[in-house]
């Protein structure tokens, strides 16, 4: 009876163990889709996340053209499909190039290049993916004029230079970043064009030699806030 009761309690030991194991893999899942894993294992270990500055990233903007119009020939479900398709093709993309999903805001997507690990190719990496990101949405849009459903369209804005990135609040906290350096990159993207991706001089110039690419110059145009800003179109060669 001894020799029974001890194995019933060492298989009911393993089992608990086995499941607590599991709700633990469940939670570190779903903080590391929600988390960079350093950031996450900072966290973890302290508590909290310092911000930290980072020199040289690449800042990546899309936004749908017209969404507001397009939205009202949709339901609110079949809108939520549509974005959901896109922003999944969107993650498996930067994850491709392995670049950091920072927040969608409606129909804009945010990433970056270049955090919470600096690596080399950063800025080549991050226009591979805008470019990949026009790509999906032009050949989607065809399909869909095809089928006759609605279908957005989408400019793409990168700019290069430093930022601040970390964890503000504590709850439902994100990793977010903040500088001059996003400001600018969203200007990219807002005075872009549809079915391009639009570069800013300091990232044409970390490129330009680069013969995987092409670049249009667009001379300077004038952005609120910032005067008149030198700009390219940028597509793979």
């Amino acid at each position: 009876m001894i020799i029974i009761g001890t194995l019933t309690r060492l298989n009911y030991i393993r089992k608990s163990k086995a499941i607590l194991q599991i709700e633990k893999d469940r939670s570190e899942n779903l903080l590391l889709n929600i988390l960079p894993e350093e950031i996450a294992e900072e966290l973890k270990e302290n508590g909290y996340a310092e911000a930290k500055n980072f020199d040289f990233t690449s800042i990546l903007f899309t936004d749908f053209k017209g969404f507001t119009k397009t939205s009202e020939t949709l339901s609110p479900k079949e809108l939520v499909t549509e974005l959901n398709s896109c922003f999944k093709a969107f993650d498996g993309i930067i994850e491709k190039f392995k670049i950091e999903k920072i927040k969608t805001i409606g129909d804009a997507y945010m990433a970056v290049g270049g955090l919470p690990k600096p690596y080399d190719f950063s800025v080549k990496n991050t226009v591979l993916a805008a470019l990949e990101m026009q790509e999906f949405i032009i050949k989607r849009k065809k399909r869909n004029d095809l089928l006759k459903l609605p279908s957005f369209e989408m400019r793409v804005g990168i700019h290069t230079g430093p930022v601040v990135a970390g964890i503000v609040g504590i709850k439902k906290f994100q990793y977010d970043i903040w500088g001059d350096t996003v400001n600018t990159a969203s200007r990219m993207e807002s005075n872009g064009e549809v079915g391009k991706v639009n570069i800013s001089e300091t990232t044409y110039n970390l490129l330009k030699n680069d013969p995987d690419f092409l670049f249009e110059h667009r001379g300077k145009i004038a952005v609120k806030g910032k005067g008149e800003v030198t700009m390219y179109f940028v597509e793979a060669n």
